[in-house]
C-alpha cells in the first residue's frame, strides 16, 4: 500500500542550473568615473517556465535586471543582466497545479544560486557585494494572478 502511495505523490528533481545570459556594463568604470555618495538601486524580476520536449522535464528560469545610478546625478554606474535557468523533472502534479509550481517553487530552488551569481559579479566588478532579498515568490504569483484577473475584468 506505501508503495502506491509513493509512486502517486508529487516528486520534483532539479536535473541541472546554470547561466543562461549574463552582462554587466560596469559604466562608472568605463568612463573612468568615481561614484559619490549613495548609490540608487533598482532590481527588477522576471520569471519564465516552459515544457521541453522530454516527458515530465520543464524549464524555469529567473530573469534580473540591477541598474545602479548615481543618487544626485541620475548617471548610470552599473547594469547588471542575469538569465539563470533550471531543467525540472515534475512528476504526479495535477495540471491545475502545475503552472503555480513551475512559477513558485521551481524559482525558489533557483534563488540561492541567482543570488550568489549577483552578489559574486558586482563584488568582482568593483563594488561592494549585492545581497539580493529574500523574495517571496508564492506572494509575488498572488500578486500576478490579481493583476492578470483585474486586467481581465477591464476587457
Amino acid at each position: 500500500m506505501s508503495e502506491k502511495k509513493q509512486e502517486n505523490s508529487a516528486n520534483m528533481q532539479v536535473l541541472g542550473h546554470f547561466i543562461k545570459d549574463l552582462s554587466f556594463e560596469n559604466v562608472a568604470a568605463r568612463d573612468s568615473k568615481q561614484g559619490a555618495g549613495t548609490p540608487n538601486i533598482d532590481v527588477k524580476l522576471n520569471l519564465d517556465a516552459s515544457k521541453r520536449t522530454q516527458q515530465d522535464q520543464y524549464n524555469s528560469s529567473i530573469k534580473v535586471t540591477v541598474t545602479s545610478k548615481e543618487a544626485e546625478t541620475d548617471e548610470n554606474i552599473f547594469l547588471l543582466e542575469l538569465d539563470y535557468g533550471g531543467i525540472f523533472k515534475i512528476e504526479n502534479i495535477p495540471d491545475d497545479q502545475l503552472h503555480p509550481f513551475l512559477m513558485i517553487e521551481c524559482p525558489r530552488m533557483l534563488f540561492p544560486f541567482v543570488r550568489r551569481v549577483v552578489h559574486d559579479i558586482t563584488r568582482d566588478g568593483g563594488y561592494p557585494p549585492l545581497n539580493l532579498d529574500t523574495i517571496d515568490f508564492l506572494a509575488m504569483y498572488r500578486s500576478e494572478v490579481d493583476r492578470l484577473a483585474g486586467e481581465q475584468k477591464l476587457n
